[in-house]
């Protein structure tokens, strides 16, 4: 018996912590996923001016047809279209197309319009805060004298009422009346429909049966078109009924998708965005919830919706006062790296100095031994002794530049150094802060905006100096090629790359990889670049080389 207990038991531990490795494995998954799907909302959100665009376009489109309708009840149905193209776009002109639709059902005597047109005029009350004027709306239409399709809308504009009205005001008779009107419109829509399936899932959701919930719209989800409102429509209510469960991670998931959805179909009065940005405050990504604040607040002024921006605006200078703490830091951290970048780079500079210095003590050593020599030639010496005084000085003067080349190479070197070594800086920081999802900050290093501009002041730097090292290098490089091959550099430059590369060569860099590496090109460029130029030679191809590393001294 005992035996067995302890099997059991081992057995309930094995299952216990596979069950927590899945979870972490699947949790990790998600959070992936997610890193993608805010990416794309990124993407969606900077490019929200060309949707806006389009909408307005297409609702243009619809509106040039107007001219053509002389029937009332065609004006009615014109009205009533680009009230839907209207309602979640700009309110107050789904206002104006619903008041006219309830003066044109008024003049025709209708009372199937005139429930029609206040329906949809009590509809766009409510993210208007217009409660009362919504109320007296639906007051005044008897449930028993209208159609089953009018009743529909009557329930479900009833639940919408206590639904925007008990956010503001908190009662329990309400949520009971939401219930009420939920069970109502239920009964009598089509079981099949899609707005079935979507009031069934928010009456849930609000009694809190959150697993049945999320077994009906999951499989809802697999059969519907994912580039429509439809489908923004149940993600957003996947991604609430996960927050019920305090599943954040998959509820940032289907709010994302959904808000990006309605970026894209120019959906401006919606709550995805608003309850993404709140989820990923809570779970501590304040750059995205930032992000999605300000998208969401540039949404609710731009189609007024007083309900959406009273609610926005209760946690706004939360989520702001957050990211500028955040932004400060990130500040801080960047002034420090700014610091030891400018250390590091007084230092180049005062290694910069003294080479030129040591360039400028030879120049000096060169004149005296001219000098020298033109005194010994003046005291006439003897021949052995002033042949053996000479080749002294050539030797020395040998030695001389090769220290100088040495130098030259050694501060190159340094600087290509230098710069490999901050662009692999970046990417290790790039990868710790994608860990921790720093995403501000990875969008920072990862730009390779500093290392070009280090590389183009590298070569800057070491055209300058060559040049006053070799200022006749061009002519004397240009004097080797044939007439029609002779080489231009443009305007604002002192090399161009293949001038660069003989230049390289003039300094005793001869090997291709090593050219390649400094110039940040690869071999087969390199070697293509020294055929083309040897093939333009007007000396021998072999010997051409040789000629370069030839041309021109040292000025003082």
């Amino acid at each position: 018996m005992n035996s067995k207990c302890v099997t059991v038991s081992f057995y309930a531990k094995v299952i216990c912590l596979f069950t927590v490795l899945s979870l972490c494995v699947l949790t990790n998954s998600f959070a992936q996923n997610n890193a993608a799907l805010l990416s794309k909302l990124n993407d969606a959100i900077a490019n929200k001016a060309r949707y806006t665009f389009q909408k307005k376009e297409r609702i243009a489109r619809i509106s040039r047809n107007y001219s053509k309708i002389t029937s009332r009840l065609d004006k009615f149905n014109f009205n009533k279209t680009l009230y839907s193209e209207y309602q979640k776009f700009q309110i107050d002109s789904a206002t104006s197309y619903a008041l006219k639709n309830l003066a044109i059902a008024r003049a025709m005597n209708s009372p199937n319009l005139i429930v029609t047109a206040q329906l949809d005029l009590a509809n766009i009350y409510f993210p208007l805060n217009k409660f009362l004027e919504a109320n007296e709306l639906l007051k005044s239409i008897n449930p028993r004298n209208i159609s089953k399709g009018q009743l529909a809308d009557y329930y479900a504009a009833r639940a919408e009422f206590y639904q925007h009205y008990v956010a503001n005001n908190e009662n329990g008779e309400y949520q009971n009346r939401i219930r009420e009107y939920q069970d109502s419109l239920l009964k009598i829509l089509d079981q099949n429909s899609p707005d079935y399936q979507e009031k069934l899932a928010v009456r849930n959701i609000n009694a809190g049966h959150t697993r049945e919930t999320e077994k009906l719209l999951l499989l809802a989800l697999q059969k519907k078109n994912k580039m429509t409102p439809d489908y923004a429509m149940f993600t957003y209510l996947l991604g609430m009924d996960y927050a019920k469960q305090n599943e954040s991670t998959k509820a940032i998931k289907y709010y994302a998708e959904s808000a990006a959805l309605d970026v894209k179909f120019a959906i401006k009065d919606n709550a995805s965005m608003q309850e993404l940005a709140l989820l990923l405050y809570a779970t501590g990504d304040i750059d995205n919830a930032y992000r999605c604040t300000q998208s969401a607040i540039e949404d609710a002024l731009f189609c007024d919706s007083k309900f959406r921006t009273l609610h926005i605006s209760e946690f706004y200078a939360i989520i702001n006062t957050a990211y500028l703490k955040k932004e400060a830091k990130q500040k801080d951290q960047l002034r420090l790296y700014l610091i030891l970048i400018s250390t590091l780079s007084i230092f180049l500079a005062g290694v910069a100095v003294y080479v030129y210095r040591q360039m400028k003590r030879e120049s000096r050593i060169k004149k005296a031994l001219n000098s020298t020599t033109v005194q010994l030639s003046e005291l006439n010496r003897t021949l052995n002794s002033t042949n053996l005084q000479l080749n002294e000085a050539n030797s020395a003067l040998m030695e001389a530049n090769k220290i100088k080349e040495v130098y030259i190479a050694q501060f190159f070197d340094l600087c290509s150094a230098y710069i490999n070594k901050l662009e692999n800086f970046r990417k290790v920081l790039n990868k710790k802060a994608s860990e921790k999802h720093l995403d501000e900050l990875i969008k920072i290093l990862r730009s390779t905006a500093m290392v070009n501009e280090e590389v183009d002041e590298l070569y800057k730097i070491f055209d300058r100096i060559f040049l006053s090292l070799y200022p006749n290098f061009i002519s004397g490089f240009n004097a080797l090629l044939i007439p029609e091959e002779k080489m231009s550099v443009k305007p604002g430059e002192l090399l161009n790359t293949e001038l660069r590369i003989y230049a390289l060569i003039r300094l005793g860099i001869t090997d291709s990889a090593q050219i390649a590496a400094f110039l940040r090109y690869s071999l087969s460029t390199i070697y293509n670049y020294r055929t083309s130029a040897r093939n333009k030679a007007a000396v021998s191809r072999d010997s051409f080389e040789q000629s370069v590393m030839k041309i021109g001294l040292i000025e003082a």
